[in-house]
Formats: structure tokens, sequence, C-alpha cells
């Protein structure tokens, strides 16, 4: 009889998930991502040692016994994200089997959350998983949009906004403070990876792009403004 994941130890069940994002990875490969098979081992390498540092973080920050759906689908998500990396290290990038991997990533979006609450597995832990998988998403198909169409540097502010806000934190600590939650900020997430999605395909127009970007950009500058008055406010 198979024991329930419940009774198996947290490193086997994150070792049986990030496995299965390995074979997600795979999937995507022979579907057509390109890159050669040394990008798509180091990928691999790299996935699974992220998976490996979520470990350690759970071991220290997660309350429960069990990953559940929610963390798992979490690891899919970032397995996907990860085979982005092999077409971008190949010059390959954007386009449409890229769209179709960053789609599949942001459609998972929320899923996970849904699955928290279902099943009573829903933590700090987890929502800052995650944010962060969504930052790397960001952060990567940006990059995908600077290397491979038209839109310039300014792009950069859908993938690095994040990140220079959790740098500010180090400098000015009220940053770090938690925010109280607000649907503002989940619509802009999805408006910026939903854009950055978008612009992935080579049959738009390029200043339909550009203003795309743009428009983007200031929303999720507004969104961050917001935020960070919140905190000054509440310092």
């Amino acid at each position: 009889m198979r024991p329930p994941a419940a009774m198996l130890p947290l490193s086997l069940q994150l070792a049986i998930c990030a496995l299965a994002g390995v074979a997600v990875m795979q999937l995507c490969r022979h579907g057509g991502a390109a890159g050669d098979a040394t990008d798509w081992w180091i990928a691999s390498v790299l996935y699974l040692a992220a998976s490996g540092a979520v470990l350690m973080l759970m071991r220290r920050f997660y309350p429960h016994s069990r990953i559940g759906g929610c963390n798992a689908v979490t690891l899919l998500r970032a397995a996907l994200v990860a085979a982005l990396l092999p077409p971008l290290a190949a010059g390959e990038a954007a386009g449409l089997t890229v769209a179709i991997i960053g789609g599949a990533a942001l459609a998972l979006d929320g899923v996970d959350g849904w699955l928290a609450r279902r099943s009573g597995l829903a933590s700090g832990f987890g929502a800052r998983f995650d944010m962060e998988v969504d930052a790397a998403l960001a952060l990567i198909l940006s990059l995908h949009i600077l290397s491979g169409t038209k839109v310039g540097a300014e792009i950069l502010l859908l993938g690095l906004t994040r990140y220079v806000f959790v740098a500010a934190g180090v400098v000015w600590p009220a940053l770090t403070a938690p925010l109280p939650p607000r649907f503002r900020r989940k619509l802009i997430c999805v408006v910026q990876l939903a854009t950055l999605v978008l612009l992935q395909l080579p049959a738009l127009p390029a200043d339909l792009t550009i203003w795309l970007a743009r428009l983007a950009g200031a929303a999720l500058l507004w969104s961050f403004a917001v935020d960070i008055r919140w905190l000054w406010r509440h310092a």
C-alpha cells in the first residue's frame, strides 16, 4: 500500500515534484523550444538548485507537513520559467514557442493559491514563493523581448522593478514591512505578465509593442508608488 504524501518526508515530496518539473522542461525542449543539450542541462541544474533552496526555506518557514498541489504547481511554474532560459541563451529570443511557455506559466498563476485555500495549506511562504516565481518569469520574458524584438531597454522596467524594490529595502527597511492585501496589486501583476507574453509574438506591429510596453510599465510604476506611499505613511 502506497503511503500518503503527508507520511513522506518533505524532502522526498519536493524531490518528486522537482523531477516532474524537469520532465516538463524536457517536454518544452522536444516541443520546439530552442537550445542545445548543454543549454538545457544547465537550465535543469539551475532549476534543481532552486528547488533545493526552496526545500531549505520550507524547512524553516513552511508550517505544514505536506507540499500539496499548491506548491507542486508553483514548482511546475518555476520549471516553465527555467525552460525559457535555453532559447534565450541560444539567441532564439521571443517568438511563438516562448509565448506559449510563458502563457502556460501565467495561466497557472492563481491555481496554486486556489489549491492552497481549498486544501487548507495556505501560508505566507507559499504566497512569497508564488511572488518570486512571478518576478523571475517577468524578468526572463523581458530579456526575451529586449533580445528578440524592436522594444528597447525600457522593457526591463517590467522585469526589474520588483528586484529594485527589494534592493531598496536594504537601504530603507520600512519597505520590507508587510503590505495589506489589495486586488489592484494582483491585477497589475496579471497585466504585467500578460503584456510580456503578448509581446513575444512576432506578428505584432513594432509601434504597438512599444506602446503596450510603456502602458504596462506605467501601470506597474503606479502600483509600486501606491505601495511605497502606504509604507512611508505607516513607517
